[in-house]
């Protein structure tokens, strides 16, 4: 009896540092959480229940327990890099086998699928249909754009100016762009057609004979957009006409088969102050074909495109997964776990809600391995295991005189 409790011990003690050795082994895994051992005593039990002076039969392992603490967060600048700060997991699906990893080192298949490198697909809630929110119900997984972001027609200009209101009329009647004589002040910007075709816009402003009064006249490419537009000041520098301070140009239509522009000005902010010409905004609202550039995760777990024009796509929003016991959670290797009776329904939501952490872009979770605890762990299973091993010579001993005994 006594050398199977010694054995029984020895077995203890060989797991416990089986665990240590893979927890030492593991400390540079990012998003490895280490494990330790829980040892449970074995009591011989009959038919009519324990004994009160029962002796024990030894030790066992009972469960190899996970330890999921917080890991260091180390920034890689890595764009697709992702580290948890807080509770949940990524989730993760590997044709169509979902799994659950602590571990953001993602990046990009052939098919432009952001994967582990187990090529296990990130999970995301997709975009709504009208581009506001995500839904939460809906999971798929994460692909980047890899074609360029569509051209947008200008159809807005923001004119932001102030007029000089001590300005007089040219002399020269007929206005003529290639005659700064014929006009006061010009200014001008790059508008774009519906298909990413850059356009000079330039606009003429030409004081009148009357008193606050303006012509202003537009062109595109040396074109002129209609007719000139008058515009009327108050005695105070503010506009009165056109009242809405919006005027609408006829619509141009562009060489290169685009389709015709439709530009709308917005002189609602223009001024008529002082004795100096001067600019102060010329903002349009379209944009050329863009070219993928970067991608940009949020602490909310939402991942953004963004493109060489500026432009800006949400392509979806990190679904973590959460469990009321994920020390019940299977390991499956590749730094993730299995969902099992023991650990719960999967609980999913987006980072930052609930009890969910954050999600830093660009870093990875280290290992929560303390190689200092390791070590002293590693030193206390081997002098468990001499000490088990001491038994059973002792133990021999004792035996050897019992069968020298006359």
């Amino acid at each position: 009896m006594s050398f199977r409790i010694s054995l029984s011990g020895m077995n203890a003690a060989s797991a416990d540092l089986n665990i240590t050795s893979n927890n030492i082994a593991n400390a540079n895994t990012s998003g490895f959480k280490q494990s330790r051992a829980e040892f449970a005593d074995v009591f011989a039990v009959s038919a009519y229940g324990l004994a009160s002076n029962a002796v024990g039969a030894g030790a066992r392992l009972q469960r190899v327990a996970q330890q999921f603490g917080q890991g260091n967060v180390d920034f890689t600048g890595k764009s697709l890099d992702m580290a948890l700060s807080g509770q949940g997991f990524f989730t993760l699906s590997g044709n169509g086998a979902m799994s659950y990893s602590r571990a953001g080192n993602f990046g990009a298949d052939r098919e432009g699928y952001v994967v582990n490198p187990a090529g296990q697909r990130l999970q995301v809630f997709l975009p709504n249909a009208d581009g506001n929110g995500f839904d939460t119900g809906r999971m798929g997984d994460l692909r980047l754009a890899t074609g360029d972001s569509p051209p947008l027609a200008t159809g807005e200009v923001e004119v932001g100016l102030n007029l000089p209101g001590n300005a007089t009329a040219p002399t020269l009647t007929p206005f003529d762009a290639n005659d700064p004589s014929t006009y006061n002040h010009t200014t001008s910007l790059t508008v774009y057609d519906s298909l990413g075709a850059p356009h000079s816009q330039s606009m003429y402003f030409v004081k009148t004979a009357n008193p606050n009064e303006w012509q202003l006249h537009t062109q595109i490419d040396g074109n002129d957009v209609g007719a000139a537009q008058t515009l009327q000041y108050s005695a105070t520098g503010a506009l009165t006409l056109p009242a809405t301070g919006n005027i609408a140009l006829p619509a141009y239509t562009p060489p290169g088969g685009a389709a015709p522009m439709a530009v709308s000005l917005q002189l609602g902010t223009s001024t008529q102050y002082g004795n100096a010409f001067g600019v102060s905004a010329l903002v349009q609202d379209g944009h050329a074909t863009g070219r993928l550039s970067t991608i940009e995760v949020s602490p909310e777990g939402v991942v953004n495109a963004r493109y060489s024009n500026g432009e800006s796509i949400a392509l979806g929003q990190v679904a973590l997964t959460n469990f009321a016991n994920p020390q019940g959670l299977q390991p499956v290797g590749d730094n993730g776990w299995a969902e099992t009776y023991a650990s719960g329904d999967a609980r999913r939501g987006a980072a930052g809600t609930s009890e969910f952490g954050l999600v830093q872009g660009g870093a990875l979770e280290a290992s929560n391995v303390d190689l200092t605890e390791q070590l002293v762990n590693m030193i206390t299973a081997q002098r468990n295991f001499q000490a088990n091993a001491q038994m059973i010579q002792t133990q021999d001993q004792i035996t050897q005189t019992v069968i020298n005994l006359r």
